[in-house]
């Protein structure tokens, strides 16, 4: 799938339903590690119930996203504790 096709189903996701949200989500995690860069690039700008789904699609899709998010952490202190906190769930861990 490519990035704008991604970018526009997280513009849907704004006036979602819960049954279309789902939908979305699972929709995301089922491209998988190829959907990556694009959420984790828009988890730093998305709100909202947008960003509640972009991070449960990140973790859903597992290990494939630790090095992304570890990656965009290192350039942006800000995003940071959110990186950590989602590769703390994507592990199983508990967040230092």
């Amino acid at each position: 799938m490519h990035a704008d096709s991604i970018k526009y189903f997280l513009t849907q996701l704004e006036t979602a339903d819960n049954k279309s949200k789902a939908e979305i989500e699972n929709m995301l995690v089922n491209v998988g590690s190829a959907a990556v860069p694009v959420l984790v690039e828009q988890l730093q700008t998305v709100k909202g119930a947008v960003r509640g789904v972009v991070a449960m699609s990140l973790i859903r899709i597992g290990e494939a996203s630790v090095d992304c998010l570890k990656k965009v952490a290192e350039n942006n202190k800000d995003f940071e504790w959110v990186a950590k906190y989602l590769i703390s769930e994507i592990k199983g861990e508990i967040a230092a």
